[in-house]
């Protein structure tokens, strides 16, 4: 059984920095290379993409957070992270972490909700002017 379990939201100010995380499990021993990914929501609107990293490293970010946020992971503690800096009101949204088998998807789909397998329950990020 796949699980993911994010963590790190809060209510910030304008121009705050947050870190969040998330916990997997499963996702090595049933998929022998598999992404990541960050998502999220905001009300009323699409769930959007704003990072992701294949399984050979490379990431894409969404033009909306290109040099405000980093998304890293680290497959021998099973965690990704999404480091936001600057952050602006307009980042406030529910944030998702995903997976999917790498066999499952690629590039230009890497910010496509619909082609992940796995997610998280969320975590509440909310940005204050």
């Amino acid at each position: 059984q796949v699980q993911l379990v994010e963590s790190g939201g809060a209510s910030v100010q304008a121009g705050g920095s947050l870190r969040l995380s998330c916990v997997h499990s499963g996702l090595s021993d049933r998929h022998g290379h598999f992404w990541v990914a960050w998502f999220r929501q905001a009300p009323g609107e699409k769930r959007q993409g704003v990072a992701s990293i294949a399984h050979d490293s490379r990431t894409y970010y969404a033009d909306a957070v290109k040099g405000r946020f980093t998304m890293s992971r680290d497959d021998t503690t099973n965690t990704l992270a999404l480091l936001m800096s600057s952050l602006q009101p307009e980042d406030t949204a529910m944030y998702y972490c995903a997976a999917v088998s790498a066999l499952r998807v690629s590039e230009p789909f890497w910010s496509d909700p619909t082609v992940y397998t796995y997610w998280g329950q969320g975590t509440q990020v909310t940005v204050s002017s």
